[in-house]
């Protein structure tokens, strides 16, 4: 293919679309750049799957270091390894966003790999591949119904009044209150994912519709690529096997097929009786139907089913398991379930069920994120699991899916913008969803039972949150949405759309169609179904947990926090890390320095940290001449003693500062590790403390029970007991003597230099 290269305005930003530079022998290679930012998609179609009935597509999002100029930060492995959950997330991104316009009725492998192979830092990858793979599918000869559009927007409020973000940079991201994907067609929306600050439902459908006027831009400039260098589409032929199984099988065992509808309504799976089914219809048949096989069968017969739930709900508004259409299912919740952990809840909600707990740790306990453009800590991390047994179903347990990933993601960001900021609450928070049954929407459950976790653990979250899923049933035009959807109904319906909030506004947003999308007009009904129901489901969190707990639990960590003046940081670390290894040697409390200021003293023991925080208030106190402390004799030298006087500060005590006589040595009056009283005399320029002891009356002029040994005069051996007469003229401090030793000097002979 020759070398083709287009360019757009998009939003503001330079977007270049790229073909027949890399990759030659792929399907289909698109490179695109925005900014310094640049990615390769490629798409590879490969043979027909026969022994499957679903669409065989992989999407690999592959993060390299070098793109940000890294190398990894392990000393034995340098290689990138597995891939980072934000790899996997955007994976799934594209996944959803191209997925729905295949022809369910192609079966040929096709692989999508996305390359990241430059960052710049400011321009996100995640949107950028969206739109190469975009590009790739729709100039390839693979069917594809495309090519989508797919944007970033970003919001900022000030004062009741709002502004949408175009594809935001970085730094704007930062600020913003919204962090909204949207990927659509040219008439419809196909998939949205979300994070926002307890956004209204209008602004977020003005954010929408604002992202399709991008989008469609996008579209345009596809196509016009595609005119360029596209290749002919290959066409797909319906499977006639499967059409005429489905009109044999609805005119025999319909009524069989209804009835085990009925019971799977009960259950996410349960296909026990539904393969039962499958066997006796292959065995009635084989002898007058050779080509009907179990695979077809299956697919029949599930295809049967989900025709009729679909009928039920569109034509008579009647739903599986008996609910009106904006009915939830029976809800239930309680916490404190586990007796050691920090926070415990279970949230129910019909057979649905999540088991969740919150651990409180230490700051150092932040997960370090490496990535091509740069490392970040995470303080608050939500984990999900789903076991097999959830379900019903056997199955290897230990291997994370990327459907986990996604839910536990999904949970997290619903809950992260009513966290309490560092300054507030200085814990690492780490919370786990336990699926404990699954029958639809174990996400939202996830959501709500974490809420409850964080509040039972005394986390101090800014206001509960709920979450709730709606799906969606179509016939044309005619359409009709459901609260809260059971597992079959998301399988037999359209859509799945996730809300969650708070009583102010959402805080995650996640759809996944099954259709070529849906309207503005599906999406505005959807957040209004989505705010009754979450009001339902907040009122029932509340009622069992009106407020967070005032106190964390005995068995969590205790964390107090100083902030100190960055230039003290050095003080509190100490030479090598001195000081702040004996702080926590001596008192069992971590300690943790920030590069702002902030220390962070934490353990289990309430007095450990206490003792510990005092020790840091010591450090960086400042001192007045006058104030007086208790210390310890660290150090002796002939000139004085070294006092600490307050936790790693030392004074040093002048001997003309140990009595109220002459001292010659000091070891006469004081000794190390003695506890002795002492003053502040000065603090000298160099910032050098000058202490004086404070002598005892009733000790004989001394420190501590000494009394101060009185000096003698030099050629004199003093006797014990002797006490020498300081008004003899051959003392040395006598002024007698001293005129004779000036005399006798004068007298010398001199040299010819003179020392004064």
């Amino acid at each position: 293919m020759k070398k083709t290269s287009l360019t757009l305005d998009f939003a503001g930003k330079t977007l270049t679309l790229e073909v027949g530079s890399l990759a030659p022998q792929a399907t289909s290679a698109v490179l695109a750049r925005l900014g310094d930012t640049m990615v390769l998609a490629t798409v590879v179609a490969g043979n027909v799957r026969s022994d499957i009935n679903y669409f065989p597509l992989s999407v690999d999002y592959i993060e390299r270091l070098y793109a940000g100029g890294k190398i990894k930060g392990s000393r034995w492995v340098k290689r990138e390894g597995r891939p980072s959950d934000e790899a996997i997330l955007t994976g799934r991104l594209i996944d959803r966003s191209i997925r729905p316009l295949f022809p369910k009725e192609y079966k040929n492998d096709v692989q999508v790999a996305i390359t990241v192979l430059s960052v710049d830092g400011e321009h996100e990858p995640d949107i950028l591949s969206m739109i190469a793979v975009s590009a790739a599918l729709s100039i390839s000869p693979i069917p594809w119904k495309g090519p989508i559009g797919a944007i970033r927007m970003g919001l900022l409020k000030d004062n009741g009044n709002h502004e949408f973000l175009l594809n935001p940079v970085t730094s704007e991201g930062a600020i913003s209150h919204l962090d909204l994907i949207v990927s659509q067609t040219a008439n419809k929306t196909i998939m949205i994912e979300a994070g926002a600050n307890q956004v209204s439902e209008e602004i977020m459908t003005e954010a929408i519709k604002k992202a399709h006027e991008e989008t469609k831009k996008v579209i345009a400039f596809i196509n016009e690529l595609v005119e360029k260098v596209g290749m002919k589409k290959i066409v797909v032929t319906p499977n006639n096997k499967l059409k005429e199984a489905v009109v044999l099988l609805e005119k025999t065992y319909k009524k069989e097929i209804l009835a085990i509808a009925k019971n799977r309504a009960d259950c996410e799976t349960g296909h026990e009786e539904q393969d039962n089914l499958i066997n006796t219809i292959f065995e009635e048949e084989k002898n007058t139907n050779q080509e009907l096989d179990k695979k077809i069968i299956a697919e029949a017969v599930e295809k049967i089913m989900f025709k009729y739930i679909r009928k039920d709900v569109v034509e008579k508004g009647k739903r599986i398991d008996g609910r009106k259409i904006d009915e939830i299912r029976a809800l239930s919740a309680e916490v404190s379930v586990l007796p050691r952990t920090h926070g415990s809840a279970i949230f129910q909600r019909g057979l649905t069920q999540a088991l969740t707990v919150a651990t409180l740790g230490s700051p150092r306990l932040e997960q370090i994120i490496e990535s091509a453009e740069g490392e970040e800590t995470k303080r608050y991390i939500h984990h999900y699991s789903m076991p097999p047994y959830s379900v019903g179903e056997t199955g290897r347990i230990g291997f994370l899916s990327r459907r986990e990933i996604g839910h536990g993601a999904l949970a997290e960001r619903a809950l992260i913008p009513v966290i309490p900021s560092k300054k507030i609450f200085p814990y690492t928070i780490r919370v786990v969803s336990e699926i404990t049954s699954s029958n639809g929407s174990t996400s939202m459950a996830s959501t709500c039972g974490s809420t409850l976790a964080l509040m039972d653990a005394g986390v101090p979250i800014e206001s509960p949150v709920g979450g709730i899923s709606i799906g969606m049933m179509s016939d044309g035009d005619k359409y009709v949405l459901l609260t809260d959807i059971i597992g079959l109904e998301d399988f037999s319906g359209d859509m799945d759309f996730k809300v969650a909030g708070t009583e102010k506004g959402i805080t995650a947003i996640q759809l996944d169609v099954k259709v070529p999308g849906i309207t503005l007009k599906q999406i505005s009904e959807t957040f209004a179904r989505a705010h009754t129901a979450r009001l339902l489901v907040l009122k029932k969190i509340l009622s069992v947990m009106p407020q967070y707990r005032q106190q964390v639990s005995e068995h969590a960590p205790k964390i107090e926090q100083i902030q100190v003046p960055v230039d003290k940081i050095g003080e509190i670390i100490g030479p090598g890390g001195k000081n702040i290894r004996l702080i926590i040697a001596q008192t069992g409390a971590n300690v943790d320095v920030e590069d702002d200021g902030i220390v962070t003293v934490s353990g289990i023991s309430e007095e450990a940290v206490k003792k510990g925080a005092e020790w840091i208030k010591g450090i960086i106190r400042e001192v007045t001449p006058g104030e007086e402390f208790e210390g310890t004799v660290k150090r002796i030298l002939p000139f004085g003693a070294f006092v600490e006087y307050l936790p790693s500060k030392e004074g040093m005590v002048h001997v003309s500062k140990m009595g109220r006589g002459f001292v010659k040595n000091p070891e006469d009056v004081v000794a190390i590790g003695q506890q002795v009283k002492v003053r502040v005399l000065e603090i000298d320029q160099q910032g050098r403390v000058n202490l004086t002891l404070v002598l005892d009356e009733n000790a004989g002029g001394g420190a501590g029970e000494q009394p101060v040994q009185q000096p003698v005069s030099q050629g004199y051996e003093k006797q014990p007991g002797e006490v020498r007469d300081m008004s003899k003229r051959e003392h040395p401090l006598s002024r007698q003597f001293q005129r004779q030793q000036r005399e006798k000097y004068q007298s010398q002979p001199r040299g010819r230099k003179r020392f004064r």
